[in-house]
Parts: C-alpha cells; structure tokens; sequence
C-alpha cells in the first residue's frame, strides 16, 4: 500500500514537471498514453488516473495560462507606447422646414433620426522619422459600406531638420474648416478635398509651409482620355506662439489649389459638376484666421471660393449661366463654464445656387454631459439665391475619445 503510494506521488510530481515543461493548456498526449498504460499494468486504479488528470489540469493551464500573458504583455508594452488610438461616434436627430419662392412648388418639412458619424483609426509611431495614420468613416447614407477615410504615411525629419512629407489618402491642405457647430460650415461645403496625394512641406513651431499633387477626378474636356497627376495645391500657415501674448492664441493661413472642381462636394456629377470633364481647371483659393482670448472666447472667419468663372452649364446648380462659386463664414464661441459653450455664426455665399444658402446665421449650445460625452442643439437659417428659405434644427450626442 505505501509503496503504491510511493508510486502515485512519484507519477504525479513526474507528470507536473512535464506539463509545466512542455507549456502546454492541457495534459499531452503522451502523458495521457502514460496514465492509461499504468491502469492497465494495475500501477494506479481508475480513481487514482482520474485524480491525478483533474490535478493536473487546472495547474497546467494556470501556468500556462499566466505564462501567455507575460509574453502578451510584454508585446503590448512594446506597441503601447507607438499606438495612438481614437474614436467617434455621433448621433443626429434634425427637424428641417423648406419654403420655396415658386408658388407651383409645395412646401416641404422632414426629419429623421441617423447614425450621422463613426470614425475609428490609429496614428502609429513605426520607427524614428517614420509615421503611419489609418482611419474608417462611416456616414448613414454617405459613405456605406465603411470607407477607408485617410490612410497615411509620414516621413520627417524630426529632431534632425523641420521637413516632412505625406504619402496616401488625406485631406489636402486646401481649407481649415474651423467650427463650433454641427453642421458643417459653407465653406467646408465648398472646398473640402479628400484624395490620394503627397504633399511635402516645412514646419516649426511659428509656420507650415507645404506643397501638393495629386490626380484629380475632374479633368479637363481635352485631355479627358489622358490620366496624369495634373492636380497641385499649396498652403501657408502663420501661429503665434503662446509665450508671444499671454493667454492669446493666433492662426492664420492661406492656401490654393489648381482645380477646386475636384473638391468632394464640386466632383460630385449631378449636384456639383454637370459632368465628369470641364474646359478648363478652374483654381481655388483659401484664406482663414483663428483666435482665442483665455481659452473661453473664440473667433473665426474663412473666405474660399473659385478664383475664375466655370463654363455656363458646367456647374448643375448654375441656371446656365457662369458662376464663379464663393464662401465665406463667421463664428464666435465662449466657454460659459467648463462644460457649456455657446456659438453663433454668419455665413454666406456668391453664385451657388440653391447648392448652398447665400446667407444664413443661427447658433449652437452644446455641453459636456461626461467625460469624452457632449450633447448640443443647433439652429440655422438660411435663404438661398433664388429666395428659398430654410429653417434647420439639429440635436447630436457624441462621444470621443
């Protein structure tokens, strides 16, 4: 009796080391072959076997199991540090009243309730002087399925000299697009470009300078069988640094681009372009200024607009006629208290069409419910070109983080 147990003791420190060894989540096959030539010789009873696998088991994997998380630690310790990542979500409800001038044309009001954002992405530290940024956007009917938004790698010079350039999708430096509200102002409308590009540039702490290409989807009618990167742009950005004027942030920038037909909202045949080609590339040009007094009182303006005239025709909002499309925006915000911001803004535009209202104004209070989690309640007015007007009410909760 006491040599059998003498046995079993052996047999089961033996099998411990094995399995601890051999860094496995269950008892092995040979361990098991092992077990059951020892019941059959009579070495162990049923029982015995039995105890001895339960026993086994869960020591096992609790090693085992304590030993991948180590090693999976230390490969998240190594990314942790490189991987920066974000997301947003945001949900809209709006109420939306349309009154045409044309007496023959009924009235409309809408609303709806939408999954308006989600944008989820990563900006990752590869190696020294190397950067990569990949993000997905979601818009409820816009953008389904989920489409690959920007997707960039970035080589500078870091701490050796102040250049960089940027390779992949992005949104090209054609436009700042600064805003406090919900809806997007006029001229992000306009001018907002999102495309496969290199752009290149200069940049410290008082300025970015950068300078672009890319191959546009808008060609020009006679070379619409030719496909060439024949899209450029370039920008200029001035900030005062904040040890310049105690508690006071300045910005101001300027910025071109050869053909703003290629502009998300312009490219688009039927509400922007009347087709897929156009005489001739018409250029784009930018200026904006952004300020703050105490990080609570904020002001912005931006002009962007077409610096020459579209063929009559070109542009599917232009009556027939030649539109030179122009935007511009004003808006002021304060930080009321820590968690509530009020805005108001003042927009308008030149030759759009019933594309985008020839002025509007309206105003935003938003809040900080939690943290990374805000609510916000917008209203717009708007009156377009041909005296339609609009009325446009807009609640979102969103969280970022």
């Amino acid at each position: 009796m006491y040599k059998r147990s003498w046995i079993v003791i052996g047999i089961t420190l033996f099998l411990a080391l094995f399995i601890i060894n051999s860094n496995a989540f269950a008892i092995s096959q040979e361990t098991e072959k092992l077990l059951k030539i020892l019941e059959k010789k009579n070495i162990i009873t049923d029982k015995e076997a039995a105890d001895i696998r339960q026993e086994m088991e869960p020591s096992s994997q609790a090693e085992d199991k304590e030993d991948h998380e180590t090693k999976l630690a230390s490969l998240l310790g190594k990314w942790a540090d490189k991987i920066h990542p974000s997301a947003c979500i945001e949900v809209e409800a709006f109420y939306e009243d349309k009154n045409f001038h044309d007496p023959s044309v009924r009235d409309t009001d809408t609303s709806d309730l939408k999954l308006a954002t989600v944008s989820v992405g990563f900006d990752a530290d590869i190696a020294k002087h190397v950067k990569g940024s990949l993000f997905f956007l979601y818009e409820e009917d816009d953008t389904e399925p989920v489409e690959v938004d920007e997707g960039i790698i970035t080589i500078d010079g870091a701490d050796v000299v102040p250049l960089y350039v940027d390779l992949g999708k992005m949104y090209v430096p054609f436009g700042r697009f600064e805003s406090h509200f919900i809806s997007d102002p006029l001229t992000l409308e306009l001018g907002e470009t999102n495309e496969s590009a290199a752009v290149g540039g200069f940049r410290n702490d008082w300025v970015e300078l950068s300078v672009g290409a890319f191959n546009g989807d808008i060609d020009e009618t006679d070379e619409a069988s030719f496909n060439h990167i024949d899209n450029y742009l370039a920008s200029a950005c001035f900030t005062l640094t904040e040890t310049t004027v105690p508690d006071f942030n300045l910005t101001a920038g300027i910025s071109g681009i050869s053909n703003i037909a290629d502009s998300n909202n312009l490219q688009t045949v039927g509400t922007g372009v009347s087709a897929a080609t156009i005489k001739n590339h018409i250029g784009g040009f930018n200026t904006f200024i952004i300020a703050s007094l105490l990080d609570k009182y904020f002001f912005n303006a931006e002009y962007l607009g077409a610096i020459d005239d579209f063929e009559a025709g070109e542009l599917s909002f232009d009556g027939g006629k030649a539109y030179r499309p122009e935007v511009w925006t004003i808006q002021l915000a304060c930080d009321v208290t820590e968690s509530l911001n009020l805005a108001v803004c003042y927009e308008g535009s030149d030759d759009c069409g019933d594309f985008l209202p020839k002025k509007q104004f309206g105003g935003v209070v938003s809040y900080d419910l939690f943290e990374y989690t805000s609510v916000a309640l917008e209203y717009l007015y708007g009156k377009y070109e041909n005296k339609d007007t609009r009325h446009l009410m807009t609640t979102q909760l969103a969280i970022e983080f």
